[in-house]
C-alpha cells in the first residue's frame, strides 16, 4: 500500500549532505518538505534544487524545514551542487539525501519494493518515480503529496501557496477556496456548526448552507 494524506511520514536514518540524521528528530517541532529526484546531474532537477535555494527565507518565514533526496551518493550530491550553484545562481544551503540503497525511496512508495541494485547501477529512467514532494506537519503526518514526471519542473510558487492554506487550516477551523491566496477569504469548515461559527467567527456570507464565507483570520 501507499502512503495517504494523513498517514504517518516514515522515519529513516540517513546520510545527508549534512552529516547523518534520524528524520523524525531533524523534522522536530517544524513542518518539512521532501522532494525527490531520480539521479544527480539532471537537468530539470538542477533548476529545481536552485530553485529551492533561492527560496529558502521563504520557507523559513513559515517555519518549514526543506530536504531533497537524489538516487546517489552525498559526495555525488556536493559536486553537483557546484553546478547548480554555478548555472542557478544559488547554492543549496538544506540537506540532500544519499539514496545509495534504495531505502527512503521505497519507504516512501517512490519505488516498489522489489526495485534492486543500487545508484551506481542505476539511470535517471530507472528511478524516474522518484519525484515526489511530501509536506509533513510538526505531528509527522503528511499533508501533501505530489508526483511530477521528469520532464516538467516543479512549481515551488504553488506549494507556498499550499502550505500557507494547510498552516492558516491548522490554526483556524477554515478551509481554502479554489485558487485562495495569501488574504483572500476562506470558508468555515464543515465541521463547525453554525452555531459554533457564530462564536467563533460573527457573521459569514452563506452562498449555500455548506459554502459559508469569512475573511482570513489573522
Amino acid at each position: 500500500m501507499g502512503l495517504s494524506i494523513n498517514d504517518t511520514a516514515p522515519d529513516f536514518e540517513a546520510d545527508t549532505t549534512q552529516g547523518r540524521i534520524s528524520f523524525h528528530e531533524w523534522i522536530a517541532d517544524s513542518w518539512a518538505v521532501l522532494f525527490s529526484h531520480p539521479k544527480d546531474f539532471t537537468p530539470v532537477c538542477t533548476t529545481e534544487l536552485g530553485q529551492v535555494a533561492k527560496l529558502t527565507p521563504e520557507f523559513e518565514r513559515r517555519g518549514v524545514k526543506v530536504i531533497g533526496l537524489s538516487v546517489d551518493a552525498t559526495d555525488s550530491h556536493h559536486r553537483w551542487a557546484d553546478d547548480i550553484e554555478e548555472t542557478q545562481g544559488a547554492r543549496p544551503g538544506y540537506p540532500i539525501i544519499g539514496d545509495t540503497d534504495l531505502n527512503v525511496s521505497k519507504l516512501y512508495g517512490m519505488l516498489p519494493a522489489s526495485a534492486s541494485g543500487n545508484a551506481s547501477s542505476r539511470c535517471a529512467l530507472d528511478n524516474l518515480t522518484v519525484r515526489n514532494v511530501f509536506v509533513i506537519s510538526p505531528d509527522k503526518k503528511i499533508k501533501l503529496i505530489i508526483a511530477y514526471p521528469n520532464v516538467t519542473g516543479r512549481n515551488f510558487a504553488e506549494l507556498l501557496r499550499v502550505i500557507d492554506s494547510l498552516q492558516l487550516a491548522a490554526r483556524h477551523r477554515v478551509v481554502t477556496p479554489a485558487g485562495w491566496n495569501q488574504g483572500d477569504d476562506v470558508m468555515i469548515h464543515n465541521s463547525v456548526s453554525d452555531d459554533q461559527a457564530r462564536v467563533i467567527f460573527g457573521d459569514w456570507k452563506a452562498v449555500k448552507p455548506y459554502i459559508r464565507i469569512v475573511p482570513q483570520p489573522r
